[in-house]
């Protein structure tokens, strides 16, 4: 198998609060895959695609997968790279201030290891951290 792309398809309640959200945090806007089903966002240096979709709809659309409530269970955590543990600081008010739940305060942990967990209003986790 050779895939020529990887993205994600994450269920949410609310797009206008998703989209609210995630370009407080200054992903950018993927617009020509939006809609009033989806809001996209590209990720990262390699713009990585992340796609949220209405839960109704990508229920609807895959007929025999269900997507559970991600307030109370993980299917992934995507981990955000930091350039310095001030970045890691920033992003953590950066979360706060956007609507944001930080999960785990920013701390260091392991050998050279700094970061926070935080989610979306959605309850998608995400790790943070600087290595």
């Amino acid at each position: 198998m050779k895939p020529k792309m990887i993205w994600a398809n994450l269920a949410v309640a609310n797009l206008e609060r998703t989209q609210k959200f995630y370009t407080e945090l200054g992903f950018r806007p993927n617009n020509p895959h939006s809609s009033n089903e989806l809001v996209s966002f590209f990720a990262g240096d390699n713009e990585f695609v992340i796609h949220f979709f209405l839960k109704n709809i990508i229920e609807r659309n895959l007929r025999t997968i269900k997507f559970g409530d991600p307030q109370s269970s993980n299917e992934i955590i995507f981990t955000l790279s930091a350039e310095n543990k001030e970045q890691v600081d920033d992003w953590a008010q950066e979360v706060k201030n956007a609507g944001g739940t930080i999960v785990s305060e920013p701390e260091s942990f392991g050998e050279n290891y700094y970061g926070f967990v935080f989610a979306d209003p959605d309850g998608h986790k995400f790790n943070v951290f600087f290595m």
